[in-house]
């Protein structure tokens, strides 16, 4: 990952920037009708949702300059337990990223760190769900190590993700 960009989990100043993040990525993707992320009532206070029990959310930033206050947030993600499945199982959630944030390894590091904090939290395994046409996406959960399923797994209510993959922490 750049070294002018850092991860760290969220703080209840980074909600605004996420929910925007995620407003402004998933329909760069077509992902904005029913069935989609963008429509979960947490995109709007991520870091209250994952600081219940076994949820961990980050968000990635580029570095403040010397004189600067903080950074500006440039994407997200993080793991929840899954809806209507087992306890073992976590969900890797809302993974989004501003364009200037791809390609400098931010993904890469974002999907260890999650994946290292669901090990933490005492989960064996780790689902996520997505669409195709997030190719990019889709390259990077396979390199990670995820394997395509066939269905989908638990109650997460995004019908509109029709791409599901699931790793052995």
């Amino acid at each position: 990952m750049s070294t002018a960009l850092q991860i760290r989990p969220i703080g209840p100043g980074d909600d605004a920037a996420m929910a925007a993040i995620i407003r402004t990525v998933m329909p760069e993707f077509g992902a904005c009708g029913a069935g989609f992320a963008i429509h979960d009532p947490e995109v709007d206070w991520l870091s209250r949702a994952y600081a219940r029990p076994r949820c961990a959310y980050f968000v990635v930033e580029r570095k403040p300059a010397p004189a600067q206050a903080g950074g500006v947030v440039l994407g997200g993600a993080g793991v929840a337990p899954l809806e209507g499945g087992s306890q073992d199982i976590c969900e890797l959630r809302k993974m989004y990223f501003l364009p200037q944030a791809r390609g400098l390894g931010a993904g890469t590091a974002m999907i260890q760190t999650c994946l290292q904090a669901a090990r933490g939290l005492g989960f064996a395994q780790c689902y996520l769900e997505t669409l195709d046409g997030m190719d990019a996406a889709m390259r990077l959960y396979r390199k990670t190590g995820f394997s395509r399923l066939e269905a989908p797994l638990g109650a997460t209510g995004h019908g509109g993700c029709d791409r599901w993959y699931l790793l052995t922490l």
